[in-house]
């Protein structure tokens, strides 16, 4: 089961107070177990409430633009795609240098 959006969540806890409020002014519950069933109301409408929410969908990778790529490489010679396939983006390599050292520098004891 997918983990809970911040608005399913907001929804939720929102609909419970307001729902919880709502129930126990218009009835009038003043006793222990009415009180109880107001709650456990409001907690199943709350649930209800955020389940019933969409869930986020994820978002499509937008198209890269038909203009030449930023950096030449192998991806500038390679072939182009078939009509009706979208073409992949070419891999991206990076090299990282060895770390810069640098001298230790000690405080003094005063």
């Amino acid at each position: 089961m997918p983990r809970p959006t911040v608005a399913q969540l907001a929804c939720g806890s929102c609909t419970v107070v307001l729902s919880t409020l709502a129930m126990l002014l218009l009835s009038g519950a003043s006793s222990g177990p009415a009180v109880a069933a107001v709650a456990v109301a409001a907690l199943a409408l709350g649930l209800l409430a955020a389940v019933r929410l969409p869930l986020a969908r994820p978002r499509p990778a937008t198209a890269p633009a038909a203009s030449a790529p930023a950096v030449p490489g192998p991806a500038a010679s390679a072939p182009a795609a078939p009509a009706g396939r979208p073409s992949r983006p070419a891999a991206v390599r990076a090299t990282v240098g060895s770390p810069v050292r640098e001298p230790v520098r000690e405080r003094a004891a005063s």
